[in-house]
């Protein structure tokens, strides 16, 4: 991520330290800031880790932490602009409202029900003992994406002509999707939070890395090709929602 542009995707680099947890001064506050040396790394960085509410900054294992720590004071407004950005959490919990494929819905709790979760009138209902909702909850949300997903896995591969090996529905923090050379499939659980054009494009997007493993102007024409809409509405809207994903059942 350049420190101009919008988050797709949020990746971290393997780091060579434990983290380590600093302040930086900034307009008479203070800001967290979380110091980590990776052997990968060729020059320092900023980085936004939303699933973790924090700024990475990264340091080749040469450089001191002051000469870091020197930089990251140079980007101290930035830094505050993205810890004030960044989305409040919302735990699944009694009378949480999490969006299911982008139609908003509110969660009770039915302690009187045993073992099952089920949707009623624009809510979703959880039985069982409290303490277990939100397994409950992540559990049912995960089986609601499989079934949207798995069917437009197999459509779009057919269309695409190439098959695929599996697909895994993951708690991915560094990506939505991802297509292995081995033609696995991944995608996050959190699409289920998502638009059906969104799921569907990187739907799109993913079948179309099983033809061509990189970016290049073919590989842009299948995925607009497979996709059952236009693509640059749910583009746009994963680059301008996409954190927010990231916040719900933290």
């Amino acid at each position: 991520m350049s420190l101009s542009g919008t988050v797709l995707r949020f990746v971290l680099p393997k780091a060579a330290s434990e983290p380590e947890q600093l302040t930086i001064a900034h307009a008479g506050d203070t800001l967290p800031v979380t110091f980590v040396r990776s052997r990968r790394a060729r020059r320092v960085s900023l980085r936004v880790d939303v699933a973790g509410r924090r700024i990475l900054l990264t340091a080749p294992l040469r450089m001191s932490q002051a000469a870091a720590i020197g930089f990251a004071e140079t980007q101290a407004g930035w830094i505050a602009a993205r810890l004030k950005r960044l989305p409040a959490r919302r735990p699944f919990a009694d009378g949480a409202e999490v969006p299911l494929f982008g139609e908003p819905h509110r969660v009770r709790h039915r302690g009187d029900v045993r073992g099952t979760v089920w949707l009623e009138a624009g809510e979703i209902h959880v039985a069982g003992h409290a303490e277990h909702l939100p397994r409950r909850l992540r559990d049912w949300l995960t089986g609601q994406l499989r079934t949207r997903l798995i069917p437009l896995v197999h459509a779009k591969a057919e269309r695409a002509g190439r098959p695929f090996k599996r697909i895994s529905v993951r708690d991915s923090r560094s990506r939505w999707g991802s297509c292995g050379p081995d033609g696995g499939l991944s995608f996050s659980w959190r699409l289920v939070f998502a638009p059906p054009e969104v799921l569907d494009y990187l739907v799109a997007h993913e079948v179309a890395h099983l033809v061509h493993l990189n970016h290049s102007p073919r590989f842009w024409a299948l995925a607009e090709a497979l996709c059952d809409g236009p693509m640059a509405k749910p583009r746009a809207w994963l680059r301008a929602n996409g954190e927010t994903l990231l916040q719900y059942g933290a």
